[in-house]
């Protein structure tokens, strides 16, 4: 999986510019649960779709960053949550179990 990290609220007005080009998901990950251990593997266990771009946020190290996400696109805050954006929207947030890459490829179509 080639994670793009994500560390600074700056790199949103990117990634809103990105969606414009490509889908892009921003996957919010606490390097203390578990259940994020569990989701971000079975994220990396698929190939990565070469169409969506994948950023990478340690909510725990950049809070702040993961409070403008939710602030910005409009989503509760979940951990671990993944976000699609397209067109400089949030289109589709999922957390915990239900995270999983044949549906951020089906919601990215």
């Amino acid at each position: 999986m080639n994670w793009e990290l994500l560390n600074e609220e700056a790199q949103l007005e990117k990634i809103m510019q990105q969606s414009f080009q490509q889908p892009v998901v921003i996957f919010k990950h606490s390097t203390r649960c578990s259940i994020s251990s569990m989701a971000k593997n079975r994220l990396e266990r698929v190939s990565q779709p070469e169409n969506i771009k994948f950023y990478y946020l340690d909510l725990l190290r950049f809070r702040s960053v993961s409070n403008k996400i939710a602030e910005l696109f409009q989503v509760y805050h979940e951990s671990p949550q993944v976000l699609l954006i397209k067109n400089g929207a949030c289109v589709y947030d999922e957390s915990h179990s239900g995270i999983e890459m044949q549906e951020i490829i089906a919601q990215a179509a």
